[in-house]
This record gives C-alpha cells, sequence and structure tokens, in this order.
C-alpha cells in the first residue's frame, strides 16, 4: 500500500466518523421534541433544515464510500479512483459549508425559547443573504450570556468582573426547561460546527492526495485486482 492509500483510507474512517457525529448531533433535537411529549415548541427550527445529516452527512457519503474502497481491492485503488474522491469531496466542502453556516446563523439566533415569538418559528428563517448583514448588532450572544433568556422574565446580564462558577451552573441548569433548551442548543450547534470545520480540512487533504495518486500511481501489486 502506498502513502496515498494509507492517507486515502484514514481519511475515509475519520470522515465517516464525522458524518455519524453530524446526523447524531442533528437528530439530538429532534428525538427531544419527540420525548418531550408536553413541549409545544422545538428547540429551534433550523435542525429541520438538517445540517448535520444533509449537508454534513448525505454529501459526505460518496467521498467516504470511495475512499473506504481504498482499504479494499476495489474501484478506488487505482489512478481514476484516486482522482474521483478528489471530485467527491468537493461535494463534501460544499455540504460542510452548508452546516458550517446553518450552525452560525443558529448559533446567533439562540433557541426558540429565548425569542419574543416564542410560538413562531419565524425568527428561524435561514438565508444566505443574512450574512452579508454581520455586523455587531447581528452577532448577538445575548442569550448565552443573559442569567435568564426568557422573554416574559426580566434579564440579568452577567457581572463579568465577579461572575463565579455557581452562577454559570445555575444559569445552564438542566433541570428546567430554559435550561435544557440552551444546552441542547448550544451543544448541537457548536458540534455542528466543529464537524463542519474538520470535514474541510480532511476534505481538502484528500483532494490533494487523490490529485497525487492520479499523477503518480498507486501500488501495482493491488492493482493486478482491479
Amino acid at each position: 500500500m502506498t502513502c496515498c492509500e494509507g492517507c486515502t483510507s484514514c481519511n475515509g474512517v475519520s470522515l465517516l466518523i464525522l458524518v455519524l457525529l453530524g446526523i447524531i448531533f442533528n437528530s439530538t433535537p429532534l428525538i427531544y421534541k419527540l420525548l418531550e411529549k408536553d413541549d409545544k415548541n422545538p428547540i429551534s427550527c433550523y435542525e429541520w433544515w438538517f445540517p448535520g445529516i444533509i449537508g454534513a452527512g448525505l454529501m459526505a457519503l460518496p467521498a467516504v464510500t470511495m475512499a473506504l474502497a481504498s482499504r479494499k481491492r476495489a474501484c478506488c485503488n487505482n489512478r481514476v479512483g484516486m482522482f474521483l474522491s478528489s471530485i467527491f469531496n468537493v461535494f463534501t466542502i460544499l455540504g460542510a459549508i452548508y452546516c458550517m453556516l446553518v450552525s452560525v446563523q443558529a448559533l446567533m439566533k439562540g433557541p426558540l425559547i429565548c425569542s419574543p415569538q416564542v410560538n413562531s418559528t419565524v425568527s428561524c428563517e435561514f438565508s444566505l443573504g443574512n450574512f452579508s448583514d454581520i455586523g455587531e448588532n447581528s452577532l448577538n450572544l445575548n442569550w448565552f450570556l443573559e442569567k435568564s433568556c426568557v422573554p416574559s422574565q426580566p434579564n440579568y446580564y452577567f457581572d463579568r468582573n465577579g461572575t463565579t462558577l455557581d452562577d454559570i451552573v445555575d444559569n445552564w441548569d438542566f433541570k428546567t426547561k430554559e435550561g435544557r433548551h440552551r444546552t441542547i442548543h448550544l451543544s448541537v450547534f457548536l458540534g455542528l460546527l466543529i464537524v463542519g470545520i474538520l470535514e474541510i480540512l480532511f476534505a481538502l487533504s484528500q483532494i490533494l492526495i487523490g490529485f497525487l495518486g492520479c499523477l503518480c500511481g498507486v501500488s501495482k501489486r493491488r492493482e493486478r485486482y482491479v
């Protein structure tokens, strides 16, 4: 096995793990919604854009399949296969960018429980045009910094000079509905953002490796079986 084949196999396993993580992260708020039968509102509505299932998941599967095929005597283990593995990773990058964009917008907006329109999902509309206006006013993380983000209650901001560990624990109490929503929302979309970044890094490395394998060739011992 050449260096190109070994790195391709490693990238395939890494991307497969990231695909599974993306699907798990995206499914978490959906499963919570099903289990929390008395909860009228979802945690957010950005999970319904399926950034982890479609963006970081399905769009990366062709590249994962082609890369893992290099571990066996399969179609990836020749020059054409290496070239295709590079092409398929372009779709992986596009899906990862989509996953990152949705995650960033979800983190800026916060969970629905922090929105004045708690009973509406209008505030979760995803649009690429929203990213052209990002500035000091649009990048609002008060839902994360406030002691309580529920609109019906007065807002108490952190005293950044005197915040204690007990204050932080109280603000993210998983026993309360607000605490659960904020914790799950932050964990899910921060996790999806990291998954998207890592997928781009692995995909870029595989594009380079794929072109090197296409130019330099692969193991002749294995090429006999292709």
